[in-house]
């Protein structure tokens, strides 16, 4: 019977400390090594190499490796498997940490790491297809030139505040740009709001650009069909569908759409002892960029008459069977009747968006599932 070797990682941009240790059930865990190597995978296989010699293992120990998920994303994961080292990915907010810990060391942090290995006290990350990864960085390059464009519109705003000039109607509307190219000022405030206007220009459009290449994206093969299906709801357009499918990745993965809502951090958390209930708010673990996203499209199903449907909603649920149509149909109803509700017993706005994502949540697992009988929750 083989051995267990668990290899604990704390991995930086400048170096990597790691930890070999074995699970002695019964017994004090024994550790072999806890050492610091430069960045490069190489090293982490000379370590187990250098520990098999040291040790006389050879083919009796069952090796595994791992790491916390952050800035390397899954390149050390690629690098290390390619070498034939069995590794995962911990996703940091499934750990479980030791208690009390007021010292914090990479040392430590590599123990830690091979303690959850050994133990099972750890949830792994969900490893994407190369396509898949490449689709998420173009979205999330896409999404921070819009953060950008947004910071430019409100130091804009701000400029044009300062110097007494207010604009009373809606703001970035065609009427508001002619109206900002038509303020006169001194020479050098002229030129600042050149500037500005150039930068805000040249931001909107990358950002439609990119939205063109986005919906050529969600146009091929193993995308369209369900990027279609998503499009059914209210609040979720491509760039949003097309993020859920390829950060999800296997929808299938997940027994029902509550268990998806909880990877998601979108779960109510607890923290109850003996007959005292205390709820609190969500746990916020998982993705949080997906997390964002359904919270802002469940702010864009809050608004309007239950049931309601726009010309744009028509035009994106058609080519559809009508199963889906339906079951979009019934989800967006029971998602804007819920925060109604919510909101008449006295739920604040922020809470009841909440609730609704979570039901969202619920719903996009159920319909890429193909179990639009019901949600899932």
């Amino acid at each position: 019977m083989k051995r267990i070797l668990k290899i604990g990682m704390d991995v930086h941009s400048t170096n990597y400390t790691l930890c070999a240790m074995e699970p002695v059930i019964g017994a004090e865990d024994r550790v072999f090594a806890n050492i610091q190597v430069t960045p490069d995978y190489k090293n982490i296989l000379m370590f187990i190499e250098n520990l098999k010699m040291k040790l006389g293992l050879e083919d009796t120990y069952d090796i595994e490796c791992g790491y916390e998920a952050g800035c390397l994303g899954y390149s050390l994961y690629n690098q290390l498997m390619a070498a034939g080292v069995k590794c995962v990915i911990l996703a940091p907010t499934t750990m479980l940490t030791q208690q009390g810990q007021r010292i914090k060391t990479d040392a430590r942090d590599a123990h830690m790491i091979a303690q959850c290995l050994s133990y099972g006290g750890y949830h792994p990350v969900y490893i994407p297809t190369e396509e898949d990864d490449s689709v998420k960085e173009y979205l999330r390059m896409r999404d921070d030139h819009k953060k950008a464009l947004k910071k430019v519109k409100q130091q804009i705003n701000a400029f044009c505040l300062r110097h007494g000039y207010h604009y009373d109607g809606t703001k970035w509307t065609l009427a508001h740009l002619k109206w900002l190219k038509k303020l006169e000022l001194s020479p050098l405030y002229q030129e600042t709001l050149n500037e500005y206007m150039a930068t805000y220009d040249e931001q909107s459009a990358k950002v439609e650009r990119f939205d063109a290449r986005i919906e050529e994206i969600a146009s091929q093969a193993g995308y369209t069909d369900k990027v279609k299906k998503l499009g059914c709801f209210l609040g979720i357009r491509t760039h949003t569908a097309l993020s859920l499918i390829v950060e999800t990745g296997d929808f299938n993965r997940f027994s029902k759409g509550n268990v998806y809502a909880a990877y998601l951090g979108l779960a109510p958390g607890e923290r109850s002892s003996a007959e005292k209930v205390n709820r609190l708010g969500i746990t916020k673990a998982g993705n949080s960029h997906l997390r964002l996203l359904l919270v802002e499209a469940a702010g864009g199903i809050c608004k309007g008459a239950v049931g309601h449907k726009s010309k744009e909603l028509r035009q994106r649920q058609q080519g559809n069977t009508a199963g889906v149509i339906s079951y979009a149909d019934k989800a967006n109803a029971r998602m804007r009747s819920k925060y109604y509700r919510l909101i008449r017993h006295g739920k604040k706005r922020n809470i009841a968006v909440a609730a609704i994502a979570r039901e969202l949540a619920c719903f996009v697992w159920g319909m890429v599932t193909e179990n639009i009988e019901e949600k899932g929750a």
